[in-house]
């Protein structure tokens, strides 16, 4: 009778536990000591896409490294997914008591450190690499957020897909993403561990995401960093001049020839720049 009760104890306590973890829409890995530093990666990236940039950030900084629901090995979520990764940062902040921290995103983590400072919450500053503030604008002319929908045909498609045509559609998607091949293979096996409805409806939450009337409520000090490929570096300026014309003041610097991940293509650029963005 002991041994059912304990098993019966232990039983709660594991759903106890399962439920806390289910209650933070990420895992976050906190690395160094100093100031506070946010590291937010791309859509279906795990945090690693930060490894050796923490390695050379956390000799001075605290580096909080976030992995999101549904991507890694951390459980999915109910959507709507992006506000809830918004708001649990923004409570992860709060309940850390994290003062002023900056805030650095690549891509889909780019957009999301962007939507933060322009709900006028206070940071020290926004590093953004290879990011929108409208992805949807960027990939469809006559874009409105109100044509994002879950319930969309080509969504239905990717949920309907067999594992060998999805893996075929993700190694296209890499190989334009960064130069080496063995970068590739890591971002292609990214996307294929994600859980297929984050990675469906977490992408319809992004292209619907359009903060290029809001950039104007950003108080912070903002850095890009943009890659120029694939269309070069002239129409990468168009892009960014037109999608950031809300934004009063930022700095812009172009890895020229490197693809979205500038991380892996051109690593000692990227982090002398981030550093000189830290450093000013």
């Amino acid at each position: 009778m002991k041994t059912i009760k304990n098993l019966l104890f232990g039983l709660l306590i594991f759903s106890a536990l399962s439920t806390a973890a289910q209650g933070k829409p990420f895992e976050v890995k906190v690395t160094g000591e100093g100031n506070p530093i946010l590291l937010f990666p791309g859509f279906a990236c795990t945090g690693e896409v930060w490894d050796t940039t923490v390695t050379e950030l956390s000799k001075e900084y605290e580096c909080h490294v976030f992995t999101f629901a549904g991507f890694g090995d951390v459980a999915a979520i109910e959507k709507p997914w992006l506000p809830k990764i918004k708001d649990g940062v923004e409570a992860y902040v709060s309940e850390n008591k994290l003062e002023n921290p900056v805030l650095l995103g690549h891509s889909l983590g780019g957009a999301l450190a962007l939507w933060m400072a322009a709900e006028g919450n206070s940071y020290k500053e926004l590093i953004i690499v290879d990011a929108l503030p409208s992805t949807g604008a960027l990939m469809m002319p006559d874009f409105k957020s109100e044509y994002m929908v879950y319930d969309s045909p080509y969504n239905k498609q990717l949920l309907a897909m067999n594992d060998t045509d999805f893996e075929t559609m993700v190694v296209q998607m890499a190989s334009g993403m960064t130069k080496e091949k063995s970068n590739q293979e890591i971002i292609k096996n990214w996307m294929i561990l994600a859980d297929r409805e984050t990675y469906v409806y977490g992408y319809t939450d992004l292209l619907k995401l359009d903060l290029r009337e809001d950039l104007s409520k950003i108080n912070a000090p903002v850095t890009i960093l943009a890659a120029t490929e694939p269309y070069g570096l002239e129409m990468a300026k168009s892009t960014y001049d037109l999608q950031y014309k809300e934004l009063a003041e930022y700095t812009i610097e172009f890895a020229n020839g490197s693809s979205h991940f500038i991380m892996y293509d051109q690593p000692q650029w990227f982090i002398e720049n981030l550093k000189n963005a830290l450093n000013n």
